[in-house]
């Protein structure tokens, strides 16, 4: 059997947007779209009695404040959204949690999840820090993108995300959280946010996996100019060699991108082999001294554009670190400051 093969979606559609389809008793899957090449968020709606749980809540714009309303009028039954709770900090998932807060919810996230948001939120940029055009010299980006991006304002966080108030309850790894009529098991994902929320079902067989565990495409492991030691990847495969204990074919994960699946025991091995060939690969290619940039093609074996750009940067150096923290590969200055990697000593 091959790994796509035991991996099942029992929806083949999504609810359009503005709709909602009950999961599972007590759960409405809703989808929220996106200003990007991925353009689309899941998010799950937990009945609590009089209320409701939300899981994640799209970017804030005026389009997702349109679309709330009509949801909390309709499929909501106008009850309230009580609790929002954010698997992690990125825009997609936290952006119109401050809006509910307002309207009297209580936030629940991990702590680096909501330090992070808060953090962002405040660190607005009109132009390119130093430490990111740095880090783009050393990836060996094309001098010529520098210039282009050196000149232009840089997406901040505060552009798709409402004001995040103080004051959160924080999900900690082995804790337990009564939600949607059930317990749910705390487990802290990895690699690609750090202490992204996931929750495991003690009474039936729900996955909430947010980006963690996605179904058809692998979610971004990446290091920035804020941490351009880091090690995501490493922090990603221990996680998911970790969660494969808990792991079983019957459950539903109902993820952040994508469609909902069963099979996540060959999801993870899927997600880890991955990774492992890629790294493989990159091992033989850096016979030669190579800059991140020019590892695109044995990374990604598809045609990065501008679009996507950054994001490959960010994997390929996530991927480069992690050899070069085991010792597998070597790292030395160019003239211009590109790092050069290489495989041996």
């Amino acid at each position: 059997m091959t790994h796509q093969a035991a991996i099942r979606f029992p929806w083949e559609d999504a609810p359009a947007p503005g709709e909602a389809v009950e999961i599972a008793e007590g759960v409405l899957w809703i989808r929220m779209p996106l200003p990007m090449a991925l353009n689309h968020v899941n998010l799950y709606a937990l009945e609590d009695g009089e209320g409701w749980t939300l899981v994640d809540t799209g970017v804030h714009s005026a389009q997702a404040v349109a679309l709330w309303e009509a949801l909390l009028a309709g499929p909501l039954a106008g009850k309230p959204v009580t609790r929002v709770l954010s698997t992690h900090h990125h825009p997609d998932h936290i952006g119109m949690t401050g809006w509910f807060m307002l309207r009297g919810a209580e936030h629940l996230t991990s702590r680096t999840s909501f330090l992070m948001g808060r953090m962002l939120l405040l660190d607005v940029e009109e132009a390119p820090s130093p430490e990111a055009r740095a880090f783009w010299n050393r990836a060996g980006m094309d001098p010529r993108l520098v210039a282009k991006r050196s000149e232009a304002r840089p997406f901040n966080f505060a552009d798709i995300v409402h004001p995040l108030p103080t004051g959160y309850t924080r999900l900690q790894e082995g804790g337990v959280l009564r939600a949607g009529g059930r317990d749910w098991d705390i487990r802290m994902g990895q690699g690609h946010a750090p202490e992204h929320v996931t929750l495991w079902s003690r009474d039936d067989n729900l996955v909430i996996g947010g980006d963690q565990l996605l179904s058809s495409i692998s979610p971004n492991i990446g290091v920035h100019p804020t941490e351009p030691e880091a090690d995501p990847l490493g922090e990603f495969l221990e996680v998911s060699r970790g969660l494969l204990e808990h792991a079983r074919d019957d459950q539903l994960v109902l993820c952040g991108h994508k469609l909902p699946y069963t099979g996540l025991p060959v999801r993870l091995r899927q997600m880890i082999d991955n990774h492992v060939s890629g790294l493989e690969r990159l091992k033989v290619f850096l016979a030669m001294p190579r800059t991140a940039v020019d590892c695109f093609p044995q990374l990604f074996m598809r045609k990065i554009d501008e679009g996507n750009y950054g994001l490959a940067m960010a994997e390929a150096v996530a991927h480069l670190n992690y050899l070069y923290q085991r010792g597998e590969i070597t790292r030395r200055a160019r003239k211009d400051g590109a790092w050069l990697w290489q495989s041996g000593r």
